[in-house]
C-alpha cells in the first residue's frame, strides 16, 4: 500500500510543481479569477499561490524517510495540498461566474472545474489515509 501512496503522491508532487510554475509564466488567467475579497493586488495572490502549488509539490516528491519531528514531510505536504485545494476552491466559483456568458464550451470548462475539484479533495485525502497507517 505504501508503493500507492508513493505514485499517488509522486504524482501529486508532479502536478503541483508544474502548475506552480505555470503561475509565473502565465500569471494573466490566473489574476483574473482572483476572488475580489482578497486585499491587494492578484498578481500577489497569483504568485503566492504559484509558490505554495511548487513547495508544496516539491515536498510531496520528498523520501518517507524525511521527517519532521516524527512526521513524514510527505504526509504534511499532503495535508497542505488539501487546504490549498480548498483554498483556491472560491476562485474556480469567480471563474465559473465570470465565464457564464462566454462563448462555448468555455462555461462548460468553467463548471467543470468545480466538481473536478472534489476529486483533489479525495485524491489529497486518500494520500493522507495511506501515509498515516
Amino acid at each position: 500500500m505504501a508503493s500507492i501512496s508513493f505514485t499517488s503522491a509522486k504524482v501529486m508532487g508532479i502536478f503541483l510543481v508544474i502548475t506552480g510554475v505555470a503561475h509565473f509564466i502565465f500569471p494573466k488567467p490566473l489574476d483574473s479569477i482572483v476572488p475580489s475579497f482578497l486585499p491587494g493586488d492578484p498578481r500577489l495572490w497569483t504568485y503566492i499561490s504559484g509558490v505554495a502549488e511548487f513547495v508544496i509539490g516539491a515536498a510531496l516528491l520528498t523520501p518517507l524517510s524525511l521527517k519532521i519531528g516524527n512526521t513524514s514531510v510527505r504526509l504534511i505536504a499532503a495535508y497542505a495540498a488539501l487546504l490549498l485545494f480548498l483554498a483556491v476552491y472560491p476562485a474556480n466559483i469567480k471563474m465559473a461566474i465570470d465565464w457564464r456568458s462566454r462563448a462555448m464550451p468555455l462555461p462548460l470548462i468553467a463548471y467543470a472545474r468545480l466538481p473536478l475539484q472534489f476529486g483533489l479533495f479525495y485524491w489529497a485525502w486518500s494520500i493522507i489515509k495511506v501515509l498515516k497507517r
